[in-house]
């Protein structure tokens, strides 16, 4: 029952230029007077004031118990920046007051305004209470304020430049946001609302041009060139593409759906419409890196991934520099965004075509079926099909496939304090959009891209009353077996720039419209070849359309400069404390092992810096006979001592390379230099790294305390557990963030390696990886001989770090089909434009996330599509795109709404925004925050969804995890009060909830939990030759162990095997090798190899779980005295514990606050 929310906000004051994962998107880009985006001048800066945002009127909110308060600036305008700002001392966001119940009845004044709290100097302190969720039991009515994640935030002014960081002093400035006035609010609510975010417009139009001649011939890569996906649907075969499936649309058989004929467009012809002049492009990034002076390229300008002279785009405007594409303003549309734009002939546009039937083994997802198929069938002449719609344009019958035609089992009601065991026995499966099951078979893997809602909303409205979230969760980079074009010619939309897809309608031979913004545009001359099955005149069975996932090899419009090599620069701690964990021993031995592999081709480059209180480089320039070590001991102005033999060409100096990892651990053995200058190296590494780009790897043990950098320790043991609200959960200096921006700029990428069992402060640390497009590896506790599996762990992770496939200086973009807008992004990287992200490093275990909204209604449409496009260099040093396109279907009604709801998605981006909220609010706000998310759905759907009101907690089947979800989460070490958690694991762990795609971080988040004693090959599955069994998923409570058997719990970064007191003892001798449960090992954390059925059932089952997921998660064996037994309680979602409701008590306040 909220009573306020805001849009989540990274940064920690006002007038910070920098914003990253999420970010609030800059204004959409206007044209100032007398500056036209994209020259080679710089426009001064001139602040402008935003217009204040009106009132939301009545069909935002229902009125009654949900009025939101609209988002209010916090930042404010200040002068023109020419250095990096210190971030204020004060937090952005204060914790709320919270405020009175309101009543189910309207507001009597005439418009709805919010209700917000009047303003106090400080909140009263709430007694903490293990009886009751809320912290003071005498006020349980009081609310705290959720998240309003579906307002549409109101637009902004112009805004000017945004650029990338150039060469020198003067680097990754954006200006400050126009502050915005908020006449509804008390001055008290200042600090409720972040800056909100301008819509990236979607309408763009560009004039006609000259398409290009038809040059040579397209190439076909044969797919199957990328790793093996790492997920449960195992090894893919050889990805090949049928040209030859059947028209989407055939006659049906049976009675006809009901169909109402498509009104005739509106309006006047387009043909003759004229141009507008030209605007900077919000979609292309028409304002980026304005800042450059002519004499110096923009090495990965926002505009790359829209180039502008490719086929059918009309001429690239002639003063632009380094902007290949400058998009023209939008030309008038007349008559609804799903109709045919002027009057073109209304042709059945069927060349939708569908794929060949699944194969039974190896199971593999229908999004990838269509990129399996072998190339078997011959040529077919062009026909036009005899009927039926375009996805782009489907005609009404689509309605009749509305859920409500008859209960589905997403709907089905459920109570959830009557029905105790609601976790299916084995992993929940992503909903499936109601789409035909044409579109459905050709749609994106979910495991790539996946939207909360898989039926969105026709308007904001009905959005709001659904009181969900819509956001789209990516994992772009994931190892697929993927077709790979290479041709001349990409063909995309002429207005908003979109890549050809699978959901895009043909009107004819010539013609295909857009599913985005709905153009209609020409078919290239060169796209009419297929180079698959060597015939001309069939565009719908060339790949691009054939694939909702395709790759590219990029032609030369996609390059501002030459791909660059890969490069690789390794930075060392060697300190007492680095020497003392012994983690040298094991990246030398590893690097050693894994030369060979590292990615790349014959120009990779690689250098290593080490540094204690002085910085040490190594000249490993061909001819020495022995690398030199070179001492730089002046860390306050630092230099390199030989710029040009620091980094070197791995195949010409492999033995120097191997030389020096073979003497490192050694070189510093007996070292007593107990300082660490780290920022001092990083800013080594910076300069050594700049002029090319690459792959910076910091190796980190303990707090930096010298030089530039330095940090002090803000943690205090002593209230790691007692306090009501986690404080340092931000960087206490912006040092390694403004680091990290100048990286990005120069195509650098940093990944920290933190190896300590001291607080570190991963809070500031961790920036250096966030705004880089890095990761953070987090390992406590490290010792070579105290924690043998953290050594484990660390080796078999450093191995797929150093081997995994990287792309270089990319970046990446979302679309989505005009009406929608992209507001928030969560994950690492940088936001280099608008809703451009600037990804130095990506590699195919970082996962991405967006927050969307509704701006204009979707009533014309009867399918939506969104589309990730990803620009790269691969380690070859090619230039690639990699696009994934998922369609989704449009309701009217909120049954469809809740029927299409993805609760393992929602929970994921309530993770993103609630570790957000934790940083600009505080943690209690965010525990609040997702609480009331729970609440506040299961409400709407009481009140507007149930036609019959029954006592309960009812919710749909599709929603009745959402309420454990939540509670997870509460106890996740992310977001867990009450029990004693270090702060760097705190904050390590919200890290990963920001950056690991969904599929992992659910584990995270819900662990799951096996009984293990009694594996049979029931049920099991066989993969490569291997019996991996499938136990039941069992609920996370004491009440589901037993002292007769044993218990694995997966929780994705870590595994417990936990053994009953009275275990079988056939498990015991069969599966541990020991006779009874007294000779169990207290630190046990490999199973032995035994030449047992049991013990071979055992190891393929947690052998082909560590197999799903990139990093490799040790196994803990937990006997009833083992020191790791709290932490594997810990875990016990359903249970009570002193601080923390159990789930039935966790419904019951649900219920409460619902029926209130």
């Amino acid at each position: 029952m909220s009573t306020a929310g805001f849009n989540s906000q990274n940064g920690t004051g006002t007038g910070q230029t920098y914003t990253n994962g999420p970010s609030q998107n800059p204004v959409a880009l206007q044209q100032l007077p007398g500056v036209s985006y994209g020259m080679t001048h710089q426009p001064t800066y001139n602040p402008v004031q935003a217009k204040a945002p009106a009132p939301l009127g009545p069909g935002l909110y229902p009125s009654g118990p949900y009025q939101p308060a609209p988002p209010v600036g916090s930042y404010q305008p200040g002068p023109t920046l020419t250095s990096y700002p210190a971030p204020p001392g004060q937090p952005l966001m204060t914790r709320p007051l919270l405020g009175a119940p309101p009543s189910h009845t309207p507001p009597q004044s005439a418009s709805p305004g919010p209700r917000l709290p009047p303003p106090q100097a400080t909140p009263p302190p709430p007694a903490v209470s293990s009886s009751n969720y809320y912290p003071n039991p005498q006020q349980p009515q009081h609310m705290p304020p959720a998240w309003q994640y579906n307002n549409t935030p109101p637009p902004m002014g112009p805004a000017s430049s945004m650029g990338t960081p150039p060469h020198g002093a003067m680097a990754n400035h954006v200006n400050p946001a126009a502050s915005l006035t908020a006449p509804l609010l008390p001055p008290s609510s200042a600090a409720y609302s972040s800056a909100p975010a301008a819509h990236v417009s979607h309408s763009g139009a560009q004039p006609p041009g000259p398409g290009m001649p038809p040059t040579s011939l397209h190439g076909y890569i044969q797919p199957g060139t990328a790793p093996p996906p790492m997920g449960p649907m195992g090894p893919m075969g050889p990805n090949t593409y049928q040209p030859g499936r059947a028209p989407y649309g055939p006659p049906r058989t049976g009675p006809p759906p009901t169909m109402k004929p498509t009104p005739p467009p509106t309006g006047p012809p387009m043909a003759n419409a004229q141009p507008p002049p030209p605007r900077a492009d919000a979609q292309c990034g028409g304002a980026v890196n304005s800042t450059l002076p002519p004499t110096e390229p923009d090495y990965q300008d926002g505009d790359i991934e829209c180039p502008g002279n490719m086929a059918g785009n009309g001429p690239q405007a002639p003063n632009s520099h380094n902007h290949v594409d400058n998009q023209m303003a939008g030309m008038p549309q007349h008559g609804p965004p799903g109709r045919h734009l002027g009057h073109y002939p209304s042709l059945p546009p069927g060349y939708q075509n569908t794929p060949a039937p699944h194969n039974a083994t190896p199971p593999i997802h229908p999004a990838m079926q269509a990129a399996t198929q072998p190339y078997t069938q011959a040529h077919q002449p062009y026909q036009q099909p005899p009927g039926g719609p375009g996805p782009a344009q489907l005609s009404p019958s689509l309605a009749a496939m509305s859920l409500q035609s008859s209960t589905p089992e997403a709907l089905r009601v459920v109570n959830l304090l009557q029905e105790r065991n609601l976790l299916p026995p084995s992993p929940v499966p992503p909903p499936t959009p109601c789409l035909p099951q044409d579109l459905q078979k050709i749609n994106c893997n979910p495991e790539v891209f996946r939207s909360t809602l898989t039926s969105i909303p026709q308007t904001q409205s009905l959005l709001n009353k659904a009181k969900m979230p819509l956001g789209l969760l990516l994992h772009p980079f994931k190892d697929l077996s993927l077709p790979v074009v290479t041709s001349s010619t990409i063909v995309r939309c002429r207005s908003c720039r979109t890549y050809i897809n699978p959901f895009v309608s043909f009107l004819d031979q010539r013609r295909w419209k857009c599913n985005l913004c709905h153009r209609v545009n020409d078919v290239p001359e060169e796209f009419m070849y297929n180079p698959v099955s060597r015939s001309y005149g069939e565009p719908h069975k060339r790949p691009e359309v054939q694939n909702a996932t395709i790759e590219f090899i990029a032609p030369s419009e996609y390059m501002l400069r030459p791909p660059q090599p890969a490069v690789y620069l390794f930075v060392l701690d060697v300190s007492h404390n680095a020497v003392e964990t012994g983690y040298l021993n094991v990246f030398c031995q590893s690097m050693l092992d894994n030369i060979n592999a590292l990615p790349g081709d014959s120009r990779t480059k690689v250098g290593f810096i080490t540094f204690d209180s002085t910085i040490h480089f190594y000249n490993l320039q061909e001819g020495l006979s022995q690398p030199q070590m070179l001492i730089v001991s002046d860390i306050e102005d630092i230099f390199l001592p030989t710029p040009d033999s620091l980094l070197v060409n791995l195949n010409e100096c492999k033995e120097l390379v191997q030389d020096l990892l073979k003497s490192l651990p050694t070189l510093f053995q007996k070292t007593m230099e107990t300082q660490s200058a780290l920022g001092s190296a990083l800013q080594a590494a910076f300069k050594l790294l700049s002029p090319t780009g690459g792959r910076m790897t910091i190796f980190q043990t303990q707090l930096p305390n010298l030089g530039v950098g330095a940090l002090q320790s803000r943690e205090d043991p002593n209230q790691r557990a007692s306090a009501k609200d986690i404080q340092h959960l931000s960087p206490a200096t912006d040092f390694y963030k403004k680091l990290a921006l100048d990286c990005s700029g120069q195509q650098v990428s940093v990944d920290l390696f933190l190896l300590s069992s001291q607080y570190c402060d991963l809070a500031s640390l961790g920036c250096i990886s966030r705004y880089s497009a890095g990761t953070v590896y987090n390992y406590p506790s490290y010792h070579h001989q105290h924690n043998p599996a953290q050594v484990e762990c660390f080796t078999k992770d450093l191995k797929r770090y150093l081997t995994r496939k990287i792309g270089f200086e990319a970046v990446m973009r979302i679309r989505c089909t005009k009406g929608l807008s992209i507001h928030t992004f969560h994950g690492n990287f940088f936001v280099r434009s608008t809703d451009l992200l600037s990804l130095p490093n990506v590699n195919p275990d970082a996962g991405f996330a967006v927050q969307m909204s509704i701006e204009e209604n979707l009533v014309d449409l009867q399918v939506v599509s969104f589309q990730a496009a990803l620009l790269y260099t691969s380690s070859k040093g090619e230039r690639r795109i990699r696009v994934h396109t998922l369609c989704l279907p449009v309701v009217n009604s909120l049954s469809d709404i809740f029927a299409g709801a993805d609760v393992q998605a929602i929970s994921g981006l309530l993770a993103c925004m609630a570790v957000d909220r934790s940083a600009t609010a505080s943690l209690s706000d965010a525990r609040d925050a997702m609480t009331n998310a729970a609440i506040d759905s299961l409400t709407s759907y009481r009140q507007s969804v149930l036609t019959i009101q029954q006592p309960g907690l009812l919710a749909p089947a599709c929603l009745k995890l959402f309420p454990l979800y939540i509670l997870a989460l509460l106890k996740q070490k992310a977001f867990r009060t009450g029990t004693s958690t270090r702060l760097d694991d705190r904050v390590f762990a919200m890290l990963q909830l920001k950056y690991q795609p969904l599929v992992y971080s659910l584990l995270m988040i819900h662990p799951a939990l096996y009984r293990v004693d009694d594996l049979t090959d029931e049920g099991a599955l066989n993969i490569n030759e291997r019996t991996i069994p499938q136990p039941r998923v069992l609920q996370l409570s004491v009440e589901k162990l037993s002292r007769e058997a044993a218990f694995l719990m997966d929780a994705g970064t870590v595994m417990y095997l936990w053994i009953g007191r009275n275990c079988n003892p056939n498990f015991l001798s069969q599966v541990l090798g020991v006779p009874n449960y007294a000779a169990v090992p207290e630190n046990l954390y490999l199973l032995p190899e035994l030449d047992t059925a049991e013990s071979q059932r055992t190891r393929a089952f947690i052998g082909w779980l560590r197999d799903q997921r990139p990093f490799f998660p040790p196994m803990h064996v937990i006997r009833d005295e083992s020191q790791l037994k709290p932490t594997f309680m810990q875990n016990m979602i359903e249970d009570r514990t002193e601080s923390a409701l159990s789930y039935y008590e966790f419904l019951l306040h649900l219920q409460q606050q619902i029926s209130k």
